[in-house]
């Protein structure tokens, strides 16, 4: 079956417009305000933000992304950052303006480093209280005891202090805004358990938990390293096509020709493109004739020609000869900006995804509290106000029912999913993108640099006459276009030798000519060298007045391209094909493959139109494509792969990278992924079978604080080496 229009009838040339202009009364793309909030870190925040900023005058839409923990405020052009930061701070949270031109990744290695550093002092000071421990264990006791306890608490003491700061910044930043968080209950059982060693220590106690406290924060940092090393890959693919934006264009005036910014270019205006250089806006070709590369927008797999009135976009290249192209849109408003705004919207709406283990922490942290206060209060009634005995059991329901294991549960399976993933050309991106591939239902494939390499190949050169294929050599040579130079590549390769051609020169939008043994030779497009042209990727060659000659094309399947599509429809998975390219290459693909439904000449928007149209059908959608005009496909899709040799901003907007050339591995992705949930959702059971062993024995008060962080420590280890089992 073949199908040309998207599901639900989306399918037509231009009928989707930017998001900025979707919507009666929505704001315009530039009228638009992001912050960084960096206190954003749970799912719980996205209702915070969004609800409590919608009534805030002039504001028309608001939008978090959890991943990048980023603000996005639309509104009716009357904010600005200086006034909205106040109003985002009355809520609880810190806002910063953000330098759209800064990227993320400086600010994700400071982090990183900084965590790390903190998880290193703690190990460090946990070995040398773990050692002094011992000997108190040994029998120490009088003052040595409370020597070995006060050398234990000027080490533990600084450590929890300094090592535990991100638990403690985000529990009292929970607390400003009265919201009770999973750092809450860690950060209390830290100060509980630091605060009765140090009461013990002074008074002559048998037993300090310094130990326990510095062990608590080792292996809480541990799982916060673990979830931010799944969270430090994710880049925000909006602004990665701010690379591809030409800053400057040459603007032709009555006096000559000047440099500008783009951003100063106006409707009208008159630019100069030379070739090799990007198209700095969207207009229409006023003189030259040329070819441009349409493949990042596109998906075209062949250059386009421009001719006078022929319409050129911002972002494609000009490959041959200079043009004069009157301005139609720029800056904001050009195509390149439409597709980020795309990009942004898309992201937005992928990072309300709500993961396990932010469902779990909606249920587990009030559980937490009330199992601790309940038993403190129990105790000091049933003691008649023993305070510390009181203080001592509350310290040890916090500290064994500390959401350790619960923290671990997900990274720890991610981490360990990962590194068999990597193993096997994948690289994983985003902390839940496994748990959305094992959803997934439906497979949206691109084609051009996807499903193929996207390098044309010439087809049966051996059946061709030897001159013909010595001056098709000789004039390919001469010449940037991609056939022309797929075609001397391979000629070169099978030992040809080119032929004796002079007066070599390249006709832009046209193809090269020369003349070989006083005939006037031709190689380029079939109506400029006197022939039919066909229905298959070809260049043709004339010599003189003989018969034009045709050099077929295909485009080389992706290693594993067949193998991946025939294991998906033998899972039942529903297979699509959307590509920019012509409805012939698309069509044959499709065939080729054995793929369905497919669409052909799709625009960057209608590729995302097709991928949301299908969400909404409720489809779990997994889209693999590599080019810009993939990009908002690829961030609207539940979850996404691109090849390593994709565009920056569509490896940006994907959950997975396909490190190798092979197609293979992404249905090894589907099946690890599948079991990497498997294993999460056994993690939380055994989790939950540990606290209902353990949590009663820390009530009932058979539990110190050192023997709840030991029991802590074997479940996080229990729920580690689950998580191991994957590889």
């Amino acid at each position: 079956m073949s199908v040309t229009e998207a599901p639900g009838g989306i399918g037509c040339i231009g009928c989707i417009t930017a998001p900025a202009a979707q919507g009666k009364g929505e704001a315009a793309a530039e009228d638009e305000i992001v912050l960084a909030v960096p206190a954003a870190d749970c799912a719980a925040c996205i209702p915070e933000l969004e609800e409590g900023l919608a009534g805030f005058p002039g504001i028309r839409d608001v939008r978090v992304n959890l991943s990048l923990r980023r603000l996005r405020v639309r509104h009716d052009g009357t904010l600005t950052p200086e006034r909205l930061i106040p109003e985002v701070a009355r809520l609880g949270y810190e806002a910063l303006p953000l330098d759209l031109v800064a990227l993320s990744g400086t600010e994700n290695d400071r982090v990183g480093r900084d965590l790390l550093m903190r998880l290193g002092v703690a190990f460090f000071a946990m070995m040398n209280v773990m050692l002094l421990s011992v000997a108190v264990w040994s029998g120490a006791d009088g003052v040595t005891r409370d020597i070995f306890h006060l050398i234990s608490g000027a080490i533990a003491i600084p450590t929890v202090l300094f090592s535990g700061q991100p638990f403690f910044r985000s529990a009292w930043a929970g607390v400003k805004r009265g919201r009770l968080g999973m750092d809450f209950p860690i950060s209390l059982a830290l100060v509980l358990a630091s605060s009765i060693s140090v009461y013990e220590s002074f008074h002559g106690g048998d037993h300090a938990y310094f130990d326990a406290a510095v062990m608590l924060t080792f292996f809480l940092l541990g799982g916060r390293y673990l979830d931010h090393r799944t969270r430090a890959a994710a880049r925000s693919a909006a602004q990665e096509l701010a690379a591809l934006e030409v800053p400057r264009a040459i603007r032709l005036t009555t006096e000559g020709s000047e440099t500008v910014n783009v951003a100063d270019l106006a409707v009208g205006d008159l630019i100069s493109v030379r070739p090799g250089a990007r198209v700095p806006a969207d207009g229409i070709v006023t003189e030259g004739e040329s070819e441009l590369d349409r493949s990042l927008l596109t998906g075209e797999s062949l250059p386009a020609r421009a001719v006078p009135g022929g319409v050129v976009s911002a972002g494609e290249v000009n490959l041959t000869g200079p043009l004069t192209v009157r301005v139609t849109a720029a800056g904001k408003d050009s195509s390149l900006s439409r597709i980020a705004a795309l990009v942004a919207v898309a992201e937005e709406a992928r990072s309300r995804y709500t993961s396990i283990a932010d469902r779990a922490a909606r249920a587990y942290s009030p559980l937490v509290h009330t199992l601790s206060f309940s038993a403190f209060a129990f105790w000091m009634w049933r003691t008649g106000g023993d305070l510390r005995f009181a203080i001592n059991i509350s310290a040890a329901t916090l500290i064994i029912t500390c959401p350790c294991a619960l923290g671990l549960a997900v990274p720890a399976v991610v981490t360990a999913a990962s590194g068999k993933l990597f193993r096997k050309g994948l690289l994983i991106k985003s902390g839940t993108a496994l748990e959305r591939m094992a959803a997934v239902d439906t497979v949206v494939f691109d084609k051009t640099g996807t499903l193929t390499l996207g390098a044309p190949e010439p087809l049966d050169l051996g059946d061709h006459d030897a001159d013909d294929l010595r001056v098709a050599l000789a004039l390919a040579q001469g010449s940037s276009h991609p056939l022309a130079q797929a075609l001397a590549q391979r000629a070169l390769g099978l030992g040809i030798r080119p032929a004796h051609v002079t007066e070599v020169r390249e006709v832009p939008g046209h193809g090269i000519e020369g003349v070989w043994q006083d005939q006037r030779v031709r190689l380029g497009r079939a109506d400029w060298v006197g022939a039919e042209a066909g229905d298959v990727t070809a260049t043709t060659l004339r010599i003189g007045g003989q018969e034009p000659v045709t050099f077929a094309f295909a485009d080389a399947l992706r290693p594993g391209a067949e193998g991946l599509v025939a294991a998906l429809s033998r899972q039942g998975m529903e297979l699509h094909l959307v590509s920019g390219d012509v409805a012939g290459a698309v069509e044959g693909l499709a065939q080729r493959l054995g793929v369905p439904a497919w669409t052909a000449g799709a625009k960057p928007e209608e590729k995302a139109a097709y991928v949301r149209a299908l969400t909404q059908r409720g489809r779990k959608v997994l889209m693999v494509g590599d080019g810009l005009n993939d990009t908002a496909a690829l961030a609207e899709a539940l979850v996404s792969v691109s090849p390593a040799s994709a565009l920056d901003a569509a490896r940006a907007a994907s959950d997975i990278v396909l490190l190798g050339r092979d197609l293979s591995p992404v249905e090894d992705a589907l099946r690890i992924s599948r079991q990497a949930v498997k294993r999460m959702r056994e993690n939380f059971a055994l989790s939950a079978a540990y606290n209902v062993v353990s949590v009663p024995v820390a009530l009932i008060g058979l539990a110190t604080p050192l023997l709840a962080a030991l029991a802590m420590s074997l479940s996080s280890v229990t729920v580690t080496l689950n998580a191991l089992r994957l590889k």
